[in-house]
């Protein structure tokens, strides 16, 4: 049993508070994932847990025993560090022993664990060599066998792949997550990168300013973002906000976009209908606003600005009335700069915000989202 459970976690460095009162509970087995921008306070967190980081108030537990003053060696953790951290002067076999020969591991189980970890890393053809006679992808999965081969009840990775080109980390996404179900270990990897934590992760848990702004599944975080900033910090273009107001028009509801049109919605959440007449955000996905087809039938009408061919897909830059959005069309379709276009929105994707404030107004707060349990 190795759940994690973080009460209230607090760490300060003078007077910045870089873990601001956490509350999270990871289960046993699940793989999170800390997501934020630099600074928001993911690695110190994890340090905090590791035992790295002494914190100033709260209490960490692992498998239900209290570890808030244990020392990070008795805490039954692993850690994969940014940097590989390999011992040039060892050989990978020594290099993946180090901490079992310091935990005084009987030789037979020693090379037993050694072996088997560098099975599931693939790199058993490896363990004569010096980390030297190796390239960086593989001094990364040294890294990571030397963690698993400790057999941990729980692994804290720190930006592990950030190290390596974009093929690499391709490649060791896809390795790290088939590795990290067969171990079954709870793990807790920080990334600044959304597509490591939207493609890897069990949960998402995203950061900003020392506080964990919402948890959720990849697919949640994506489409229901809590406030604004994770629905703009997650996804590729960032999520499209446009001022909006609802109005009651003719027994229905429409979303009046400043300047750009009105767009009729068939069904609004109650917190929505309840703020109608008022200033709201209205967010929605490129992926979700279709170009072209009938303009007599189109709610939106916008301008082209810029198109950008991706290969899969094209990313259009819009001009609707005094705002931008981006939106996609499939790669074959024929869209010129300068070209006005109808818009199709669909309206089930739409994510509503209080334009002030920025939270959501159509699913959890950011407090709701933050007291939650391993689910």
């Amino acid at each position: 049993m190795a759940e994690i459970r973080l009460e209230q976690v607090t760490k300060l460095f003078k007077q910045v508070r870089a873990v601001d009162g956490v509350a999270l509970t990871i289960a046993d087995g699940e793989f999170v994932v800390l997501l934020g921008p630099s600074g928001c306070g993911k690695t110190t967190l994890l340090r905090s847990i590791a035992g790295l980081e002494q914190v100033d108030a709260g209490r960490i537990l692992i498998g239900g025993r209290d570890v808030t003053d244990v020392p990070p060696r008795h805490r039954k953790i692993a850690m994969v560090f940014q940097s590989y951290a390999v011992f040039p002067h060892m050989t990978v076999f020594e290099n993946i022993a180090f901490g079992l020969r310091m935990a005084k591991v009987p030789a037979a189980r020693l090379r037993q664990q050694v072996t088997d970890a560098a099975e599931l890393l693939h790199i058993t053809e490896l363990l004569s060599r010096y980390p030297s006679q190796t390239s960086g992808g593989q001094r990364q999965r040294i890294a990571v066998a030397r963690a698993i081969a400790m057999q941990p009840q729980v692994l804290l990775m720190d930006e592990p792949l950030s190290n390596l080109d974009a093929l690499l980390r391709l490649e060791m996404r896809a390795e790290l997550k088939r590795l990290l179900n067969e171990i079954g270990s709870t793990t807790i990897y920080v990334t600044h990168d959304q597509v490591e934590a939207l493609s890897m992760g069990d949960r998402i848990a995203v950061m900003r300013s020392g506080q964990v702004i919402q948890v959720g599944d990849p697919l949640t975080i994506y489409d229901q973002p809590t406030d604004r900033f994770v629905g703009g910090f997650i996804g590729n273009p960032p999520m499209n906000f446009l001022d909006a107001v609802v109005e009651r028009r003719d027994g229905g509801l429409v979303a009046v976009i400043a300047d750009g049109g009105a767009l009729p919605i068939a069904e609004a959440p109650d917190g929505v209908a309840q703020r109608a007449g008022r200033p709201l955000l209205l967010g929605i996905r490129a992926e979700n606003i279709e170009i072209g087809g009938s303009r007599s039938e189109a709610a939106l009408r916008a301008r082209v600005l810029v198109v950008e061919p991706l290969g899969s897909h094209n990313l259009v830059t819009l001009q609707l009335g005094h705002q931008q959005l981006k939106a996609t069309t499939r790669p074959d379709e024929r869209i010129a700069a300068d070209e006005d276009v109808a818009l199709h929105v669909d309206a089930s994707r739409i994510r509503w915000l209080d334009r002030e404030t920025g939270i959501a107004v159509d699913g959890p707060s950011a407090p709701e989202a933050q007291a939650e349990t391993a689910g």
